[in-house]
């Protein structure tokens, strides 16, 4: 395996229970990092954690939040600095799937996807970056997706709420560049995960899969452990120059660069 020198690195991943979270936590873990993981389920939350130490044999912390909720994430960031004193890097994954067409679009259904993936986002930012900027040193990896550049058609409101999360990926890595604090976005095309699955219903998934491959370039969806590489590479210093950029992982999907 390629070292990444993550060896006690501290890296909280919000929505790190499930899919593209858990196994960019499982790798990272396996890379020698010390992860914090969270989600609002803790019972679930503790199995997935439990499941990371047993294959890796390392120190996983899982904490119960909701990022939605202020409070929750103040109380994450803080058990965190207590155990491990600092963090090295914040990878805003928490999010779901919502498309659907403008008009059909309430202003609840606008309000809680703004809450999930932008303001939750923005929270845990401001509560990690003072200890970041303490020690000169942090990278912030925020997921976001391709229609964030170029939305389609009934891709609302994520593609609006993504689309602010790469300016502020863009905000962040200009005003903390001086501190040493690296800020950059994955924008997530069609990658395997329990959503679709889902989605699949009682079809077989694998055949939507193929459907699916055909809307991309490289011919294939891609697989959770691309992520995971991807956020491991931009969590290291082997990225040390790279910030500020929203880096397309959708097997050239996105028509934009």
């Amino acid at each position: 395996m390629f070292d990444l020198n993550l060896k006690d690195k501290i890296i909280l991943i919000t929505g790190g229970s499930d899919g593209l979270g858990f196994a960019s936590a499982n790798l990272l873990s396996k890379q020698g990092a010390k992860v914090v993981i969270c989600g609002r389920r803790g019972d679930y939350l503790k199995e997935k954690a439990q499941l990371i130490k047993e294959e890796t044999k390392n120190e996983v912390l899982d904490i119960e939040c909701d990022v939605t909720k202020p409070d929750q994430c103040k109380i994450l960031v803080e058990k965190t600095i207590q155990k491990f004193k600092k963090i090295d890097v914040l990878v805003n994954n928490a999010g779901s799937s919502a498309a659907y067409s403008f008009e059909s679009v309430t202003d609840q259904n606008w309000e809680e996807d703004i809450n999930l993936k932008l303001l939750a986002a923005i929270r845990m930012c401001r509560l990690v970056l003072p200890n970041m900027k303490s020690r000169n040193s942090g990278s912030i990896i925020n997921a976001t997706i391709g229609g964030g550049k170029t939305p389609s058609s009934s891709q609302l409101p994520t593609s609006v709420t993504r689309a602010a999360g790469i300016n502020l990926t863009k905000s962040l890595s200009n005003e903390y560049a001086p501190c040493n604090i690296r800020v950059n976005a994955i924008c997530i095309g069609l990658i395997k995960s329990a959503q679709w699955e889902r989605r699949a219903h009682n079809s077989d998934v694998e055949t939507l899969y193929a459907e699916l491959s055909k809307k991309v370039p490289m011919g294939k969806v891609g697989e959770e452990i691309d992520y995971a590489n991807l956020v491991a590479f931009l969590s290291s210093d082997r990225s040390a120059y790279i910030t500020g950029t929203a880096i397309n992982l959708d097997g050239g999907m996105c028509p934009a660069v």
